[in-house]
């Protein structure tokens, strides 16, 4: 064994420039090159793919690699170029190619110059490809993402199921097998064992642990405010990659747009784009053109980038596994790698909608993934420990430090007596239902089928009515992880007492766990509301002070107050607290101009109150909207300058004219100048246009209603009063 070891390095060096293996790679690498059929789990970033492709260049003959995906396959075929000296070492065979390059292929697969040819499943369908790869001498079978063969699986394909009885065709002498896959649950993995007859197989699963990655739910709020939090996250992570995944190709999209109105590199990447669209967003984000790719699932597998430092999930992933597969592609060289999911009830009202459709297993099967998505979402405990289970790995250190809930330990609570309920709930029902129904037992909720096997009259029925299917739920995953009960994974997950289970039930002892309420849709409404009425309300105080300094400023200048600044820029003033002239300017209707000519003593004023009350000021992150005001504000002028009636152009925006007018007052008193003669020559003559302006000189507010009263002889009307007053503006405000 020693001589093959020594072979093994040499071979390693040679072909791929590496003086060590990682983890299980040599051990796997010697199973296969012993002819044995191979089983491999093993999480993203482990060295999966080398597995098989140093094997297939020391073997006799050529490995078939089988692969889900076209993209991946060109990626794979390049990177193993990269390390060779010759092109035709390895190539793929699919739809994509045309003639002559199948030609070639099959040429260089002939005299034995190709020694990995990655293949799709449906070109196996072919018989004329069956044929033709009976007359080579074939390595090995490589079937990778092995978890495509399960239904159970986060990416199930029908052609996967087919692949024993298509391999069989391609020799008269069995093949070896290497079945690889980065996530599988012990379901996923029996089907991959019983699907391709790996019965005698060496099975080799890694550690499912990511030790440097960093797991936290976000409860979701409403669609700003979370846009708003992610934009936040990525300045704060400013310069470094990042990928956020949506459940649909419009929210890609918006939130590309959004990213990039706020000063973020992005692109959007779903599978409605072209494939050369695709492929050149890919390599933006691989070159590091961009910053962050916004993605429905259509991204990533076999995304080689090891330097992606978060994973951002804006939907809550259909399974625990998507989650995994996607959070696997932060982090990848064993540095940071931060992994956020927006989590909220409605996500999972819209996931559970999208099976509508579907066949009542696949609905049941699709529910089920759910719910244990949801379990983990709303979960109190260490979210390592949450999905490791979830693998069927046991994670035996109490906090992990490397997750919300374990940084951010909630408050416990005795549990003893409804582990109790539950327990004896299940044995009750003889060990034959699901977590829905025994929770609706407990709960007290009755069916049809509860009504049926008379359910309702159980001792049990109804004991657990004073806590709601979410304590419940979150219960049921805590008991799974102390290992008194178990889901049955031949039976469709009904619930099993272990032998744990048992001796608790005998001898019950203390179980701490944490009431999670953070993600109810109730608390988050009430946060929301408080947020927003903290946000709007002005500081009286501040405001009335600061509508004093400009009435001394106004007197000085000899204009009216509102010239200095308008009555909604005070209280903007007075919310946000801005303390510097650049903050300033950020105020609505505050101009650099304005700032700089009139700031100084408004901010000092700002800064005195801020420090003698101790005050906290508001997030200055100020995210820009894709649908701007600089938009709005650009339309205004051009149309106003082609000298369109305001009507028309209120109504091209779905503006009323009051709401029109306020935009175009916002727009001159922060300095820019609009010509609205033509409008104010329909509406009054010469003789009124000079009354109102005069009043407006002397007038010691910019109250409307005020001026209508001291013109009441002329009976203008607010709109009227409105477009003088934007003329004064313009004429002595800048």
């Amino acid at each position: 064994m020693a001589v093959v070891k020594e072979s093994l390095m040499d071979a390693l060096r040679e072909h791929f420039g590496f003086d060590s293996f990682k983890g299980n790679q040599e051990i796997i690498i010697n199973s296969i090159l012993s002819g044995k059929d191979t089983f491999v789990i093993m999480p993203t970033g482990g060295g999966k793919s080398l597995c098989y492709q140093l094997p297939a260049l020391m073997s006799p003959g050529c490995a078939l690699i089988v692969s889900p995906l076209i993209a991946l396959m060109k990626n794979q075929v390049d990177l193993v170029r990269g390390y060779s000296s010759k092109d035709n070492v390895a190539h793929f065979l699919n739809s994509t190619l045309s003639k002559a390059q199948i030609k070639k292929v099959r040429s260089d697969l002939q005299t034995g110059k190709t020694k990995l040819l990655y293949v799709a499943p449906e070109t196996l369908t072919k018989q004329e490809n069956l044929d033709f790869f009976k007359e080579l001498e074939i390595s090995f079978i490589a079937v990778d993402e092995a978890h495509c063969i399960s239904e159970w699986g986060h990416d199930f394909r029908p052609e996967y199921r087919r692949l024993k009885e298509m391999i069989d065709q391609i020799s008269d002498t069995p093949l070896p097998i290497i079945a690889l896959t980065a996530t599988a649950t012990p379901k996923v993995q029996s089907d991959i064992v019983k699907n391709l007859a790996l019965d005698n197989a060496n099975i080799y699963i890694s550690s499912f642990n990511r030790p440097n990655l960093y797991y936290e739910i976000r409860p979701k709020r409403k669609k700003d405010q979370t846009i708003k939090d992610i934009v936040k996250y990525i300045h704060l992570h400013k310069g470094k990659s990042g990928i956020i995944y949506t459940l649909n190709r419009k929210t890609t999209e918006e939130l590309a747009d959004m990213l990039m109105a706020n000063g973020i590199k992005a692109v959007a990447y779903h599978a409605g784009l072209d494939p050369t669209t695709r492929a050149q967003r890919q390599d933006m984000f691989l070159h590091e053109d961009t910053e962050v790719i916004v993605a429905t699932i259509a991204f990533g597998m076999g995304i080689d980038k090891p330097d992606v430092r978060f994973v951002i999930h804006y939907n809550i992933p259909k399974s625990l596994e998507n989650y995994y597969q996607e959070t696997g592609r932060a982090g990848r060289d064993g540095l940071e790698g931060n992994c956020v999911c927006y989590y909220s009830l409605k996500d999972v009202q819209k996931l559970e909608h999208l099976m509508r459709d579907k066949a009542l297993s696949e609905r049941e099967m699709g529910a089920q993934l759910i719910n244990e998505t949801v379990a983990y979402a709303e979960s109190a405990v260490c979210r390592r420990k949450v999905i490791l289970h979830y693998f069927g790995e046991k994670y035996e250190t109490e906090n992990c430090g490397q997750c919300d809930n374990c940084r951010n330990p909630k408050e416990k609570i005795e549990v003893k007596n409804r582990v109790i309920i539950m327990l004896k709930a299940i044995r009750s029902l003889e060990e034959r239902f699901g977590s829905e129904y025994v929770i609706n037992v407990i709960t007290g909720k009755t069916s049809p089928q509860i009504n049926t096997y008379r359910h309702d009259k159980l001792e049990v029925f109804g004991e657990g009515k004073e806590f709601d299917a979410h304590f419940w739920n979150s219960l049921m995953r805590q008991m799974m992880l102390e290992g008194l009960i178990e889901k049955d994974i031949e039976e469709y997950g009904l619930l099993k007492v272990t032998d744990k289970g048992t001796k608790f039930l005998k001898k019950p002892f203390s179980i701490m766990v944490v009431l999670n309420h953070q993600f109810h849709e109730d608390t988050i409404e009430e946060e929301e509301e408080a947020a927003a009425e903290a946000q709007v309300s002005a500081d009286p105080a501040l405001f009335e002070m600061l509508k004093e300094l400009r009435k001394k400023v106004a007197k000085e200048k000899n204009l009216p107050p509102f010239v200095i600044f308008l009555e909604t820029s005070l209280e903007d003033m007075a919310t946000q607290y801005p303390t510097t002239v650049q903050e300033l300017e950020k105020i609505q209707g505050v101009s650099k101009g304005k700032a700089v000519r009139y700031g100084k003593q408004f901010v000092d004023v700002i800064t005195k109150f801020v420090e003698e009350n101790d005050i906290t000021k508001p997030d200055d992150f100020v995210m820009k909207s894709v649908v701007n005001k600089s938009g709005m504000k650009v339309f205004i002028i051009q149309n106003i300058d082609k000298k369109i009636p305001l009507e028309t152009i209120a109504k091209n925006k779905e503006l009323s004219l009051s709401q029109l007018l306020d935009e175009m007052e916002t727009i001159v008193a922060s300095g820019t100048k609009l010509n609205i003669d033509y409008c104010l020559d329909e509406e009054l003559d010469d003789y009124a246009q000079d009354e109102i302006m005069e009043y407006f000189k002397g007038c010691e507010t910019s109250s409307l209603a005020l001026a209508r009263e001291e013109l009441i002889e002329n009976d203008y009307t607010l709109e009227q009063l409105k477009l003088m007053r934007i003329k004064f503006l313009v004429v002595y405000g800048n």
